[in-house]
This record gives structure tokens, sequence and C-alpha cells, in this order.
């Protein structure tokens, strides 16, 4: 960096030239000093251009405006391009002050999360308005208000008329106002991670506007008026709460891209089949399924239900004289006279279990394959749903209304058949589950005993409670161990309404394990076992508790409900092995997920998450840590797997793994699901023979094999066939680029691993640097919004992602190159970088005419051309 430019905390009071290395004359007045807010060693050179004023890289940078607007306001009367950070408050405002005076700018940003702290978290924005004078910046194009504190649009921002792109991502606006349609010039709009609840008619006026980004709201519906923005080219709805898209958004015929992913449509208008170039990105959508099923076909058919199973549809006619109906396999319907007005047709189909309707609860066990009536909504007075045979559970019938299911009042007949009441046709099976039993414990005390098993009883003794509670006990009967050295008694689970401690002890009664009797029973191997049913563990409190045995049951006290089970075992450190064993016999609701290197897209990651990590803190982490490397898809919908239980990864649709791995088995990749385990592997991916161009593939998830050590029991609650479809997920596998090299070795040479060098130093000048290469500030903002939530440990990936995104497009520039970049550096501050570029070039033109002369051809081309002459 030149010397003789002056320092800016030593800038004094007097006019600046137009020199890019001006001498300022002495002043009689003392030296203005700009250290701080700037460092002491920043040169004016490096903020402040002919046109272009650069406050943002340094934090606190927008409170020296003001004080460079009092020693060279005629300066910056000249500016073009201003950019200020928002974290600091009393800067800003002084900042905003000066606005008014600068009336040439054509591009603002004034925005957060330029800066980060010691933790490496981006500082907040605090811009809350924006003062009236600035409707008088008469030629700004370019807005970006972006990371603040915006409650509502300021009003003059409408008073901009050749305003064409604003950024108002992230800030609090919940409205936008009725007359937004003043700003006739805007063609770019972007309210991204706002709190919009709606978007106002006055919209449509923009005729102008090509891209729309209202993504992560609140939106529930788009207005009728949307169809007439005619020049409309992208729009982003993603992560919103919208249930149908207005029919006129058939008349956007120069719509191109449309994102609506994470929302609540349920179908596709038709309207947008008249848009043939349209691409549209629907993941995570509850598409195909509405409140009430198709209308039923006029004759049997088969039905496919998303790479799920085929299913036959059978169909009877019922009159309104009533009828008993018998349907194949057991069930039962009883239609009462008069319950049909006409005659009818009716239908009903068996379905394997779907993942994403069927959701049991902890210990419940279904029993039978869910039983569909057609069309929903028809009267009848009784259903009966055949079922398997439990011993010493209670069953019930649910039903799905289309949202979620609920359970209907059953009774229990011979022959393993349930019945239930009700008058309407719908989905229906038969589940079972412990035995609730419940009651209301007053301060005077009460008794509770279980119906399953009488030996287990509650004692309320009188004062426990000030108020009354609701109490429910469920007793497993069944309780599995699965350790052959163990025995054990009926699980407990407790629960209360309200949930607080209890003001005095309350005595559990509990049958001993099978085969232990108090007379022999040795205490030392007796344990008694707390369960948090929410964090999934198991604590040994023995010890902490008054626990004592007749010869029958075992006693003790305790104030908290919660999961009590007691074991008989030698072992030692029993809390760990019951929390193994019970995580072994229980089922999980698991999400899957796929990513893909974004330095590498053929570099595939994949991993089953239980769906409390993918919830908590932990998935959060774990997300933030793979974005700055990976990119992909939303993680899959919930489905179900056992401990230990064997799945498969199948890619598909044109792509293809290595088969010559060891757990790749018919051509897909296996893995064993453990809750307590990553269950994550990484794979190369390649197009399929004959594939030519990007593929769109995907990957899809099979069930397989039980394990064969769990009882059978347990293994019953397993949804459906092995290979059964879990869940795809999309992936995209781009063309295969050659290495990128920039220039020829003549004029001017840089490999890719050059680019990467030079991109490591860049740092916080990026953004200066992407400007004086000629990249737009869409451009630039696209890449920083990549970014936007990365950490400052991943600035180098968000530098390289902007040179080589240059670099890509200078293959189809004219030779110069290299030449470019040097010039771009040196305008930026950078002659660091500028001279270790040109002695990069330099040993490459060296080492290439050393080559030359090696092989003979320099003296060849060179007498070939005095020829010519």
């Amino acid at each position: 960096m030149d010397t003789c430019a002056p320092s800016i905390s030593t800038l004094p009071s007097c006019s600046y030239s137009s020199s890019r290395h001006a001498d300022f004359s002495s002043s009689s007045s003392s030296p203005l000093s700009l250290s701080p807010p700037l460092p002491p060693s920043v040169e004016l050179s490096a903020v402040l251009t002919d046109t272009r004023l650069t406050l943002d890289v340094y934090r606190g940078g927008a409170a020296a405006l003001p004080l460079l607007w009092e020693s060279i306001p005629e300066q910056l009367k000249g500016l073009q391009y201003l950019r200020l950070g928002s974290e600091e408050k009393a800067g800003l405002d002084g900042a905003l002050d000066v606005l008014s005076h600068l009336t040439k700018l054509r591009s603002l940003a004034i925005r957060g999360h330029c800066l980060h702290d010691s933790r490496g978290d981006p500082l907040p924005g605090l811009l809350t308005t924006l003062p009236a004078s600035v409707s008088s910046l008469s030629h700004l194009v370019h807005l970006d208000l972006s990371f603040n504190q915006l409650s509502c649009l300021p009003s003059c921002l409408l008073s901009l008329p050749m305003l064409s792109s604003l950024l108002l991502c992230h800030n609090h606006l919940s409205a936008l106002p009725s007359d937004i349609s003043q700003l006739s010039s805007l063609t770019y709009l972007s309210l991204l991670g706002n709190e919009l609840v709606s978007l106002p008619p006055g919209l449509g006026q923009l005729k102008a506007l090509q891209t729309l980004d209202v993504s992560n709201n609140l939106l529930q519906e788009l207005p009728d008026e949307i169809g007439s923005l005619e020049e409309l080219v992208k729009l982003e709805l993603s992560q919103n709460k919208l249930k149908q898209l207005p029919e006129s958004m058939g008349s956007l015929l120069s719509l191109r891209e449309l994102v609506i992913y994470s929302n609540d449509l349920r179908l596709i208008p038709l309207c947008l089949n008249k848009l043939p170039l349209l691409k549209i990105d629907v993941r995570d959508n509850p598409l195909g399924r509405p409140p009430t099923p198709p209308p039923l076909s006029p004759t049997p058919a088969i039905l496919k239900k998303k790479g799920l199973m085929l299913l036959l549809l059978f169909s009877f006619c019922i009159s309104s004289a009533g009828c008993h109906v018998f349907l194949p396999g057991g069930a039962e319907l009883v239609f009462p006279p008069g319950c049909i007005v006409t005659a009818t047709k009716l239908a009903w189909a068996e379905k394997r279990p779907q993942q994403k309707w069927v959701q049991l609860e902890e210990h419940e066990i279904l029993l039978s394959r869910p039983l569909e009536l057609r069309p929903h909504g028809v009267t009848f007075l009784k259903v009966c749903v055949p079922y398997h045979r439990t011993k010493r559970k209670e069953v019930v019938v649910r039903t799905f209304d289309g949202q979620s299911w609920s359970t209907l009042p059953t009774e229990l007949r011979r022959g393993s058949e349930s019945h239930s009441s009700l008058n309407h046709f719908s989905w229906f099976m038969a589940v079972s589950r412990p035995v609730k039993d419940s009651c209301s414990v007053t301060p005077a005390g009460g008794l509770l005993v279980s119906s399953a098993d009488p030996g287990v009883k509650l004692h309320f003794p009188p004062d426990s409670t000030v108020e009354t509670r609701t109490i429910t006990l469920q007793v497993n009967v069944q309780a599995l161990c699965g350790d052959p050295q163990a025995r054990v008694s009926p699980l407990l689970c407790l629960s209360q309404t309200p949930s607080m401690h209890f003001l005095q002890p309350i005595k559990v009664q509990i049958p001993l394990p099978s085969g232990v009797t108090g007379t022999l029973v040795d205490m030392s191997c007796l344990h008694l076992l707390h369960g948090d049913p929410t964090a999934q563990t198991w604590t040994d409190i023995t010890a902490q508790v008054s626990l004592y045995v007749t010869h029958l049951y075992a006693i003790f006290y305790i104030t908290h409900f919660s999961w009590y089970w007691l074991w008989y075992t030698t072992q030692h450190c029993v809390s760990g092995v019951v929390r193994k064993i019970y995580q072994r016999l229980k089922q999980f609701k698991v999400q899957f997920l796929v990513l893909q290197r974004k330095t590498d897209p053929s570099q595939v990651l994949l991993q089953c998450l239980p769906s409390n990590k993918v919830c908590g803190d932990f998935f959060f982490l774990r997300m933030q840590s793979l974005s700055e490397q990976y990119d992909g898809p939303q993680p899959s919908d919930l489905c179900d797997l056992l401990e230990g239980e064997q799945f498969f990864a199948g890619f598909e649709r044109g792509l293809e793994i290595s088969t010559d791995r060891p757990d790749c088995v018919g051509g897909r990749l296996c893995f064993e699901f453990y809750s307590s385990l990553k269950n994550l592997k990484e794979v190369y991916i390649c197009s399929a023979q004959g594939q030519k161009g990007p593929v769109r593939g995907q990957v899809s998830f099979y069930r397989g094999e039980i394990p064969s050590n769990l009882p059978e029991e347990v293994a019953r609650k397993r949804k459906g066939l092995d290979s059964q479809w879990l869940t795809t997920l999309p992936l995209r596998l781009p063309v295969e680029y050659p290495p990128l090299n920039l220039g020829d070795p003549e004029s001017g040479y840089l490999t890719e691993a050059n680019l990467l060098s030079i991109s490591l130093q860049i740092a916080q000048d990026w953004r200066v640097i992407g400007l004086n290469l000629g990249l737009s500030y869409q451009e630039l903002e696209r890449i920083h919004g990549v970014f936007s939530f990365a950490t400052r440990d991943n600035l180098g990936a968000l530098v390289l992602d902007m040179l080589f995104h240059w670099a890509r497009a200078q293959k189809n520039e004219a030779p110069g190159a290299v030449s470019r970049l040097v010039a771009a550096m040196i305008e930026s501050g950078r002659r660091d970088l500028a001279e270790e570029i040109e002695d990069i070039v330099n040993i490459g033109k060296r080492k290439y005419t050393e080559s030359l002369r090696r092989v003979g051809l320099e003296a060849e081309s060179s007498s070939m051309g005095e020829k010519q002459q």
C-alpha cells in the first residue's frame, strides 16, 4: 500500500482532492481523529474511492461518516455506493443524518451480520427506521436493509422513483403498506425471514417485478392480484403456512421457478400446468393427503400408494333397509335401517400401515391392518375389526380423520374381534396398549388398584395433596426383559394432572419378579429402576427409597410419578444394562438425513437419527457444523425402527455406487440402526452407465431383516413386510467440471490450487474485491446469503465461492483474466496479493519457456515467425 496516502486517523479538516493519493494542506484547526471508530492503521484509500465508501468492514465504522462529511463534504457529495454496518446505535444515528446530503447515491446498504463477536456469532443490526430525508435520494437504485429491527416499511422509501432492488431480509415486518405499488421501478424484492401474515393487493401493481422472495414468513394465503405480476420470473414462498395457491397464478407466463417447500399445501392448482417451463420445488408438503379421500372408483381397482404397496379395493351396495355386512378376514359392518336414503355403492380396503399415518404411542402394538371404508362420512351403527389375540392388555379401535388418530369407545367379544359404535366411514385399526386405570385423589386420600394385575396398588394417605388430582396408572404386565440373567416385575407407568410432587409419600405395591419370593430373596440383587420417558434414561434408585418385601410383593414409597421397574439380577451397573435393554425392546421414531459435499457433490453423507435428536439442540449444532461443508434436502418424515433393525439405502433414477463394498447387499447400502450410535456412512456416487449431463436422482430407504434375538411380542411392533419402503430423498449430481485453471501459460496462468491459496488470504476484503472484479451486488448478496449464519471459521468458504464464481465466468471472456485479477487486487488496496499473483505468473511463464526450450519448440516457433516475415 502506498505510504504517501494519509492515514484516516489524521485527516485534517480541509477539502479532499479527487486524486487517489492526494495530499492535504495544513490547517490551523486541530486535526480530525477518526480513531476511534476506525483502527489507527486504516488509510483513507482502504475505504474511500472516487464514488465508493465502504464502512461495514470495521466495527462501529458508521460513526466515521459524519466525521468525513465535516472534513471532505465535496468529495462525499459524489458518492454513488455506500455500505454501513448497523451494529452500533450511536454511530448509526449520526450516519443517518448525513444521508440526505449524498444525493448522487445509487446503492446503499445498511445491514447487520456484517461482523462477528469474539465467539464467532454475527452481530445483529439495530436499525429501526429511516429518516424522512432519505426520500431526497432520487437516484437510488439498490437498497439493502437486511438483518435489522424494522417492524414496518419506512414511508420514505415509497418516494424513491428509481429504486429497482430492495432487500429487507431478516427484519420484523408483519405487514406491507397498501400503497407499495408506488415502487413502480422495483424488479427485485426480498422479504425473507420476516413475520408477514399476508401480502397487500397493491403488490400486484409492481409490473416490473422479476424476483419476489417472501420465504420463511407466516403467510397463510396469497392475494389473487399476485397473478398480475406479468414479468415475475422467480417466486420464493418456502417455509410459510400456505394451504392453497390462487388460480390467478396461471397468468404468470414469465414465471420459471416456483419454490414452495415446507408449507401446508395438499394439492397444486391445475392452472400451473399452463406454464410448461416452470420448475417447482414442493418438498415437505402434505400433497395427496386431503381431509377426505378421492371419489370412489366405479369398478374394483388396484391402487398404489407412493412406493408403499399394492392393494385391492372392493365394493358392495346397501339400501335404506339396512344390512349386516361380513367382509373377508372377519371384519363386520352393521347398517341400521334408514341410515341411507337411497341405494348406495360403498367400498372397503385393507392397507398395510403407512408410517406417516399410523403413530403408535409408547408400549403400544398394532394388532390389525388399517381398514378403510369409503366414501368417508356415510353413517352406520357398528364396525367389528378382527385382530390377533393379546394377553392381559387393553385393546381399542382407533379412527383416522385425515389429520390424526383418535380412540373410539370399544367393546371386546369372543373370537378375537373388537367392535365400536360410530356414525361415519373412515380408517380403522385395532391397537393393544397397557391397561389404563384412573381415579381422582382428594385431600382425604384414596386407593387405586390396577385392573390388569390386582397386585399393583397405590395408597394415597390423607393430606398428600391440597387439591384434587387425576391419577393414571398403566401396567405393562408383559414387561419383557430380554436378559436371560434377570427377572423383572410388571412395568408401572404413573402420571397425574396437575403434575407436581405429593406432600406425603405414596405407598406403591408391586408383585415381585416371577420365581422370586420374600423368604428367599437376596435384597442385594433387587433393584428399583426409575425411568424418564422424555430423556429415555433409567436410574437405579434402590438406595434412595424405602424398599421392603413381603412374601409376594415389593413395597416402596415415592413422591414423584414416572416409570418404575423392579429387577432381580446379579449384574452390576444395572442402570446402564436396563437402558440398553429397554432401547432394544422399544420402537424409535427416526428421520433420515442425506447431504452432499459442496466441493464434491459425488461425496454423499447418509445418517439415520432418532427424532428426539432431530428436534433438539444437538441437531441444530450438528446441522450448523455440517452446513459449512455439506448441502442437501430437509430431513425425511418420521419413520419407525427397532433397536438393531436392518435397513438399506438404494440409489435410484440414474445414480449408482460401488457394489464392491462389504456393506453393499444387492446393490444397496446396508445399515443397522442403534439409537446410541451415529448410524452414519459416507459414500461416493456416480451417474449410471449411459447417463449424460446432470442427474436428478434419489436415495430411498427400505426395511431389512428383523433382529433375530427379539421376543415375538416386540417383533410384532414392526409395521409391514421386510424390504418395505420407508422414505425417499432427492439427490442431484451435476455435470463434472474439469479442473478450474485461469488464463494460459503464455500470458499468465493460475491453477486451481493457486486460486485456493489466494482465497485464504482475502478475508474481510472479499466484498470490495468482488465489486472490483465486476460482480454485481445481487451476485455478492446471493453468496453472502448462503453463508449468512456461518461462523467466522467459514469465511474462507465464502471467499472461495466468490472467487471461483468469478473465475468460472472468465472461461467465456477475452484473454487477460489474470491481469484483470491483479488490477482488482491493486484497486482494492491488496497490493500484497497482486504481487504474489505476479510472482506466480512469472514463475509459470519461466517454467513454460524452459519446457519449450528442452523439446526444441522455441527455436522452431521463432524460425517459423521469420519465414512468415
